[in-house]
């Protein structure tokens, strides 16, 4: 810890000795170094560790679209391609490129499922095939709240041969140290943290009114907001890409780290400059009819307007890059609540720079 983010470290504490935090971790990555490795808390009687893994809901679709992306570096799959040309039975009429920005017109499944279809992968990849998308491709976003992993995921299984968990396992999360994963086997779900509401009303906030696209987009399958379905096994040994990635901060924010740096990471290139380029330019920026907001959506991450690029969670989590200030920032939390955590402790970051 630098003595010069101390004010950082500061105010991560603050969040535990006010109660508004339980468990977390909290890395930051400035001019290619960790300058800040924090984790505080615990859940269940046990102690948060550094190599405990957590839920970090949509902070994973950037990382399931950069194993989508690794295959369109290596000329396996174009961003222009139809996705029908590689997955035959897909009736919708978008492409790579508008499945990567949330532009592809399904952003909820299509036919109601109970809990348990989040473990039949097969299943849920066939509802979206067969779905009618909710808008011309291309045409308007909405973000694709739960379908983006299946989606991206699927392109992978059906370009590669493995799953989306595998892959990422096999060719980034490995070469690059990185503590997460989809899927996890039953050693990895022993360190998982268990979630926890701030407050009983969040899940009710989360879907919105309901029959809306955000509840549709949210809300199937069932129990991706209940906590006795994201704490138990069948949640952490499933693949559900947009939603379930679990992870330690100190991985997320190495990972944005390689990004940063182009694509290497510690002398191992896995991605190519002028890919992390395109794949970090914003492609679609106007109304989010899911996210009911201007959004500015790159290839798998939102794009603020100031010039950071990466992904927030619902509940709280969050990971980015800032390539003006020259951090990246990753925060992992088992509390579900607000991201008013993370402005303060960006508002702190900040001061230090």
């Amino acid at each position: 810890m630098h003595a010069r983010f101390a004010p950082v470290r500061d105010c991560f504490h603050d969040l535990f000795t006010t109660g508004r935090e339980t468990g977390a971790g909290l890395t930051i990555w400035y001019d290619g170094e960790p300058v800040v490795d924090l984790v505080g808390g615990g859940s269940a009687g046990r102690e948060w560790r550094p190599d405990t893994l957590v839920n970090v809901y949509s902070v994973g679709k950037p990382v399931a679209a950069l194993c989508l992306l690794m295959l369109v570096d290596r000329g396996g799959i174009d961003l222009d391609d139809p996705v029908a040309e590689h997955w035959s039975r897909f009736r919708t009429p978008a492409t790579v490129r508008q499945v990567l920005s949330h532009t592809a017109g399904l952003p909820a499944f299509p036919v109601p499922r109970p809990a348990e279809a989040v473990a039949d992968w097969a299943l849920l990849c066939a509802d979206l095939a067969a779905a009618e998308p909710e808008w011309e491709p291309g045409s308007v976003a909405g973000e694709h709240a739960w379908t983006y992993g299946h989606l991206v995921g699927e392109l992978v299984r059906r370009v590669d041969g493995r799953s989306v968990g595998r892959f990422l396992a096999e060719e980034i999360a490995g070469p690059w140290r990185l503590d997460l994963g989809f899927g996890l086997g039953a050693a990895d779900q022993r360190r998982c943290a268990d979630l926890s509401y701030a407050d009983p009303g969040w899940p009710a906030r989360m879907l919105g009114e309901p029959g809306s696209l955000r509840a549709r987009a949210v809300g199937n399958p069932a129990g991706g907001l209940d906590l006795a379905v994201l704490n138990s096994s069948l949640w952490r040994g499933a693949e559900v890409p947009a939603v379930n990635l679990h992870g330690t901060a100190s991985a997320l924010a190495r990972l944005y780290a390689g990004l940063l740096a182009g694509g290497t990471l510690d002398g191992v290139r896995l991605f190519s400059p002028e890919l992390v380029a395109e794949a970090t330019r914003v492609q679609y920026d106007g109304p989010d009819l899911v996210l009911d907001r201007r959004a500015c959506w790159t290839l798998g991450m939102q794009w603020e307007t100031d010039g950071s690029w990466g992904m927030g969670g619902i509940g709280g989590s969050s990971a980015w890059a800032d390539p003006e200030r020259g951090y990246t920032f990753a925060y992992a939390t088992g509390r579900l609540a607000d991201h008013d955590r993370v402005d303060e402790l960006v508002e702190a970051l900040h001061s230090c720079l």
